[in-house]
């Protein structure tokens, strides 16, 4: 199943028969009591959202017939991703609109996107009925039956009595998942209740304002999965997350399906701290200080959780949550947050030096690790002379670690989404000579190069790169451009892939005479080039040295979002490499790497995990008998149990097992590198 790149409504849908009406009905005219329509101002912002995007969007995509169809099913998937609420005939039905998307953008009249969400709120309201009825009643868990968690690809329900077995399927699972988590029968009972009547109620309190939202960014993500329309609070939630200012955890999150998920932990802040929180982790509970009751958010709106974790500065949130490299219907764990502000201090770029013995020596690391790419640039303009900026501050460090003679220089991006483009082409700039460091392609087809002209080299030892996959953006362009220079390795797993430019366009200067604040639309408008001709979009940078990753096991990264562009090339830009010297050495190092990772307990118990959690994801039928999966949790926990015992045997080493791998390398490299027989035939 694709990672879902549209803000999608927390909840579920299922219907009673469509009435299209006759052509040339407003949709005021069609809506009846109590159902949603469109406010007079949507027309004109559609309007205006579908010129920008035609005219000015990367790709100039045509509004037409095959946008409106890949639209209508991005919408429909917001409305019933899980395929548990329309009915077959009801799909039949909307295929009436499947083409007449594109039309509505451009006419303004949304009546079939209002009239889809409203048959969905009627279907939601028939099937929490069910829900009551089955919770009324009891379940038999020693049956030998299963139900299929992913429903993506499986064909719509024909029929009441169809979708009604798939239900009762579906909530005796979340019963037993309740049970093996502690939870009686009754209490898990009174648990699904509540869930479900909050989902019916924060349906019910859905506004015309989001129906649209939802609408316009199912025609954004057509374009690609960066473009998105911002309502009014849309865009007063992202300049609060841009300022960071707001006290809170320090995580972006979004809802997917029911669940609420991590999409971001912001460097510096509360949760990045605690190491307890992480990218794709599921939140299904949240709890106020070391008492308050945990309140179960399955199936709430993503402001209404927001608003639970948000809080002020050294109070506590507990968050119950489902890891990412768990399943949906694993045991929570409860976590504990500080919360604080997320200050520019915490975001900064920090070193420290660590000690490797490694072949009868001892090699002196030097590691910087870089949370994001930042520029304080309201500092800069009132005249402070240290105002924080990645590459001021590295070049800072760099001179503080040569002072301290370490060997090597370990650059660690890893967890690194971006930040300024300038700051990516200056730190590049302190590791070479001069000249270009990434090429812009923009929307006319126009190449421009962003330079180093800075022809000082703050150093010029041996350097790493270390990155994952959730390094992006500006961290790809760095890495790329040490790689492509010769200038050092790159070091960890492929990096996210995002290779494109976005804008901000403000609705309310293309429509100055509505008083109406209008929103926003960031749309992508440039693609990022290596200095090779390359593309980083779609494909990332490929580490010359590649470590196991449990995202290898997860669909993260561009090439799994909707819609992504895709990679291509341009012509190679002239530059000097800084050295072939690296070039040489990879083949004899990187079999010295693979031999020790082979052996390394860290690295082998990594692969474990990542075939256990591709085989996890192949697996979408649960059991719902009682016994067997009580069994597979039993198993689980000896297993992790049976790894804690024999790393305390061995002696746990605390230190992170990529960074002390990476220094090896290094430790290689100067070893190789010395020898004059090695250097020249690895």
């Amino acid at each position: 199943m694709k990672m879902k790149s549209l803000p999608i409504v927390a909840a579920v849908c299922v219907l009673a028969a469509l009435c299209f009406p006759a052509s040339g009905q407003t949709g005021a005219d069609r809506m009846e009591l109590g159902e949603l329509g469109p406010l007079p101002v949507h027309s004109s912002i559609g309007k205006a959202v579908g010129s920008l995007l035609s005219s000015t969007h990367y790709t100039r995509r045509a509004v037409d017939n095959s946008l409106s169809s890949e639209m209508f099913d991005l919408y429909l998937e917001q409305l019933d991703s899980s395929r548990l609420y329309f009915l077959q005939p009801d799909i039949d039905a909307f295929q009436a609109y499947r083409h007449t998307f594109d039309d509505a953008i451009q006419s303004g009249d949304l009546t079939g996107a209002f009239l889809m969400f409203n048959r969905f709120e009627r279907r939601l309201q028939e099937r929490h009925a069910r829900v009551r009825a089955l919770l009324g009643g009891d379940f038999d868990f020693s049956i030998d039956e299963y139900f299929d968690m992913d429903r993506t690809d499986d064909p719509w329900a024909a029929t009441e009595a169809e979708l009604d077995e798939i239900w009762r399927k579906r909530v005796k699972n979340e019963v037993l998942s309740l049970r093996l988590a502690g939870k009686d029968s009754k209490d898990a009972a009174e648990t699904l209740l509540s869930r479900y009547d909050t989902i019916l109620k924060r349906i019910s309190q859905t506004e015309s304002e989001d129906v649209f939202d939802m609408f316009l960014n199912a025609f954004t993500a057509t374009f690609d999965p960066h473009t998105s329309y911002m309502s009014p609070r849309t865009s007063d939630d992202f300049r609060i997350r841009v300022s960071k200012s707001l006290e809170g955890i320090g995580a972006s999150l979004q809802t997917e399906e029911e669940f609420t998920k991590v999409t971001e932990i912001v460097p510096g802040g509360p949760a990045d701290k605690s190491g307890l929180l992480h990218t794709n982790d599921r939140i299904v509970g949240v709890g106020q200080g070391d008492d308050g009751k945990m309140v179960d958010v399955i199936g709430w709106r993503i402001d209404d959780v927001v608003q639970l974790i948000r809080g002020p500065k050294g109070s506590k949130v507990k968050l119950q949550i489902l890891p990412a490299d768990a399943p949906v219907y694993g045991e929570p764990k409860t976590i504990a947050i500080v919360r604080d502000k997320v200050k520019l201090a915490d975001r900064m770029a920090k070193s420290r030096v660590r000690k490797i013995q490694y072949r009868g020596g001892t090699f002196t690391i030097g590691v910087i690790e870089i949370p994001d790419f930042y520029f304080d640039y309201e500092s800069m303009q009132e005249g402070d002379p240290d105002y924080p900026s990645t590459s001021r501050d590295v070049q800072r460090l760099l001179a503080d670690l040569q002072a301290a003679s370490v060997d090597g220089i370990i650059v660690d991006l890893r967890g690194n989404g971006g930040g300024f483009l300038s700051e990516a082409i200056n730190l590049t700039g302190l590791f070479i000579k001069d000249g270009p460091v990434v090429q812009v392609r923009d929307v006319r087809g126009r190449v421009t190069e962003q330079t180093d002209r800075d022809p000082r080299i703050y150093y010029d030892g041996p350097l790493a790169v270390l990155v994952d996959r959730l390094s992006a953006s500006a961290s790809e362009i760095f890495a790329a451009a040490i790689q492509d220079y010769g200038r050092g390795i790159v070091v960890g797993s492929t990096t996210f892939g995002k290779g494109t430019v976005q804008s901000i366009v403000t609705l309310d200067r293309m429509l100055p005479e509505s008083r109406e604040e209008l929103g926003q639309v960031k749309l992508t408008i440039a693609k990022f080039y290596r200095v090779n001709g390359s593309s980083t979009q779609h494909v990332g940078v490929t580490p010359d040295f590649l470590f196991p990753s449990r995202y290898q096991a997860m669909e993260v990264g561009e090439s799994n979002l909707d819609n992504a562009l895709l990679w291509d090339r341009i012509e190679e830009t002239a530059f000097t490499p800084f050295s072939d010297k690296i070039l040489r050495l990879l083949p004899g190092l990187a079999r010295r790497s693979e031999s020790r990772t082979a052996g390394d307990p860290e690295f082998q118990y990594l692969r474990e995990d990542i075939e256990r959690l591709l085989g996890q994801r192949d697996v979408t039928r649960v059991s719902l008998q009682e016994e067997r999966r009580r069994r597979e949790r039993e198993a689980e926990a000896a297993r992790d149990a049976e790894r804690d015992k024999k790393r305390d045997a061995a002696g746990r080493e605390e230190e992170d097992p990529f960074v002390m791998e990476t220094g090896r390398i290094l430790g290689d490299y100067l070893l190789m590198s010395r020898s004059k027989a090695v250097a020249v035939s690895p």
